[in-house]
């Protein structure tokens, strides 16, 4: 590749980046100011003298449904892999009849509306009552990351070898045995990837969270934002300083999860 051609590629890659980070780093830059920052002509693209205001003001508004969502991320999590790891693997191990036919089945659940789907769970949840409860957040939310989940285990545990289940059978392992102690580590990848998918939504899912809660119990943060803009319309710093609190634990584990994340993503295309 000539020189001029890296050049341009590099500029057209730098572009693009900030492209992508500008809406980020506006909210950084109001959340770091005050309240009357946007009413600026024009408004400050610096914030020469930050005030940490609006971070006192989420963190006493906020803080709580903060920790709300974490809990219920981190349980749609455990829950996903509970569940899609052994469905995964018998799926891709289990020669039965129907397997196809269950696989689009999961597939198709992917397709459903979410509309749809907080529609038909609401009347069975307020009769279990599951509503306002971390319980009822993490069974909605694992309505749509277990099928996904199990699309991706699927997919990676059907490319582990065959020799490597066989030798465990020799040294006595059982199925689960063999479950646990070698297809599970070698899908470490797939697993992490899952998971991680797994937390973003459950972290950035609005409509079951405003279907299923009432605030009365527990707020999650992508409710309670929305709540925090219509009553503090004009409290900016505090509203974006939420943003960037609410965006900070997703930031993290893409920055640390991205290497597994893209080994499990690209090992899925073993040929079964």
């Amino acid at each position: 590749m000539s020189t001029a051609r890296r050049v341009t590629n590099t500029a057209a890659g730098i572009v693009l980046v900030l492209t992508f980070l500008a809406p980020v780093y506006w909210m950084i830059n109001v959340s770091l100011q005050r309240s009357d920052a946007l009413l600026r002509t024009p408004p400050a693209w610096f914030p020469v003298d930050p005030t940490w205001s609006g971070y006192v003001e989420a963190i006493r508004t906020q803080g709580s449904h903060l920790l709300t969502s974490l809990v219920i991320a981190l349980g749609t999590v455990l829950f996903t892999l509970l569940v899609s790891a052994p469905a995964a693997h018998a799926l891709a191990r289990f020669r039965l009849r129907g397997t196809l036919a269950l696989v689009l089945v999961v597939l198709l659940v992917q397709m459903v509306p979410g509309i749809v789907m907080a529609n038909s769970l609401y009347p069975v949840f307020s009769q279990l009552g599951l509503l306002d409860s971390y319980a009822g957040m993490i069974l909605a939310d694992s309505t749509l990351t277990v099928p996904f989940a199990v699309l991706i285990l699927r997919t990676f545990m059907s490319g582990v070898p065959d020799e490597l289940l066989e030798a465990a059978r020799v040294d006595g392992c059982g199925q689960w045995r063999t479950f646990g102690s070698v297809v599970l580590p070698v899908c470490r990848n797939a697993l992490i990837t899952a998971g991680l998918f797994s937390f973003l939504f459950a972290w950035a899912d609005f409509l079951f969270a405003v279907s299923f809660t009432t605030g009365n119990t527990i707020q999650p943060i992508t409710v309670g934002i929305y709540r925090f803009v219509g009553n503090q319309t004009t409290n900016w710093n505090g509203v974006m300083a939420t943003a960037v609190l609410a965006s900070i634990p997703a930031a993290i584990l893409l920055l640390t999860a991205q290497r597994y994340v893209a080994a499990g993503i690209t090992g899925g295309g073993v040929k079964e």
